[in-house]
């Protein structure tokens, strides 16, 4: 048996990004994942390193962008928050298009905090 979690997910999860479920099969990526910073609000630093995995594997040529949806959780079922980023987002970035700022801002306008 293989344990070893390869693709996105095992990328992910090696910049530190604790995934609880992730689906790439869709017209969407569905991303959920366990906040190493179970605070009041969502940590910008962590959404980024998601986002990085991402235009990492789409600079590789492993990952061809579609809306991503990140669902943010304290524990189990406590959701802390949810962000999205548009698949036009990441090929402008790439593209030198928009800058790192401008991709960020548009991600963190995309955040919805739940209330603990």
């Amino acid at each position: 048996m293989n344990d070893v979690i390869s693709g996105l997910e095992g990328e992910l999860r090696s910049n530190g990004i604790s995934v609880e479920s992730l689906d790439t099969s869709g017209e969407t990526v569905e991303l959920v994942y366990l906040t190493a910073f179970p605070d009041v609000s969502v940590n910008h630093q962590e959404m980024g390193r998601a986002l990085n995995t991402f235009i990492d594997a789409l600079e590789a040529d492993e990952w061809e962008p579609k809306r991503v949806e990140a669902t943010v959780l304290r524990h189990d079922d406590d959701v802390q928050g949810t962000w999205y980023a548009e698949p036009e987002w990441f090929r402008a970035y790439v593209g030198y298009d928009i800058s790192g700022e401008e991709f960020s801002e548009r991600v963190i306008d995309t955040l919805a905090e739940d209330e603990p």
